[in-house]
């Protein structure tokens, strides 16, 4: 499925795309008043789920992390550099325009972007072009039309700036659906065996003692990727009623984690078994917490 954005605060993250599937997606925020220690732009770049260059309004440079930043000739990052540049004063301008439509040039405020593409065996299968202002839906770009669509007020007037000449309107049509797509090919020749990667979870087994005397056992995962993972709890061979997993999340390193957990009466003292499935283990593994032997 073709990551989308959701609110609050805008988008919750990437999420890979379905099995033969590849994106080039780019994140963009801008604010108008940037608190301490936060940036007044700053753009990250996504193959897939994975993070692979930044952007900020400090450095003025495009960089690459980890694998790519010692991989050779994917990118002309001094011009990436230049092109963010270019990007980051129009985003700018448009946050502006906005606060000047509602009459708040002082107050504090973020604008959001979201662009790319997908591919599917080596064809173009999907795009997204949105903003969003203060983490509200704000415009969008439809290339079927191909038209910008207002989801805000002060939007009619960012529609007509941005529709001005209609070659602006053709150029984001070409880039959405060949531009983009070509891009991210030539990303691909040097990305695709990181992106295709499998890493098995590291799995461990914790328990506390929850108020009124139960017991909670946890069991975490970690360390895996892809993001896709299933966890279930059994006892006897029976699957048990466990709290709902709690989600996928980024491990900060390129991989995830989740964790599932159930909550038992002190007097269960059966093993208890965490069921484990995921695409880099040949077949689903089982972890035991023999609560017998912790004793």
């Amino acid at each position: 499925e073709f990551p989308l954005l959701s609110p609050l605060p805008f988008f919750h993250g990437i999420s890979s795309p379905s099995a033969g599937s590849y994106s080039l997606i780019f994140l963009y925020t801008g604010l108008s008043r940037p608190s301490k220690g936060l940036l007044r732009f700053q753009a990250t770049a996504f193959l897939n789920d994975q993070a692979f260059f930044h952007y900020n309004s400090n450095s003025g440079k495009a960089e690459p992390v980890e694998p790519w930043s010692h991989v050779e000739g994917m990118e002309d990052w001094e011009k990436e550099s230049q092109l963010q540049r270019a990007r980051e004063e129009i985003f700018l301008v448009t946050l502006k325009d906005i606060m000047d439509y509602y009459e708040d040039s002082t107050g504090s405020h973020t604008f959001q972007g979201m662009f790319g593409c997908e591919i599917t065996n080596n064809r173009s299968s999907g795009a997204v072009w949105r903003y969003a202002y203060d983490g509200e839906d704000f415009i969008e770009f439809n290339k079927e039309i191909p038209a910008w669509i207002p989801l805000d007020p002060a939007a009619a007037n960012t529609k007509l700036k941005w529709e001005a000449e209609k070659v602006y309107v053709q150029r984001a049509k070409a880039y959405l659906e060949e531009e983009c797509p070509t891009m991210l090919k030539k990303y691909l020749t040097y990305s695709r065996s990181h992106l295709d990667r499998t890493d098995p979870p590291t799995v461990k087994i914790t328990s506390r003692v929850a108020p009124g005397r139960n017991r909670i056992f946890r069991c975490l995962a970690y360390d895996f990727y892809p993001q896709r993972i299933s966890l279930h709890w059994n006892q006897a061979s029976k699957k048990l009623a466990s709290e709902p997993e709690r989600g996928v999340f980024p491990n900060g390193n390129g991989t995830y984690l989740s964790w599932m957990e159930v909550e038992v009466p002190p007097q269960n003292r059966d093993p208890f078994v965490c069921h484990i499935e995921h695409k880099g283990l040949s077949q689903s593994l089982s972890v035991q917490w023999d609560e017998k032997s912790k004793v």
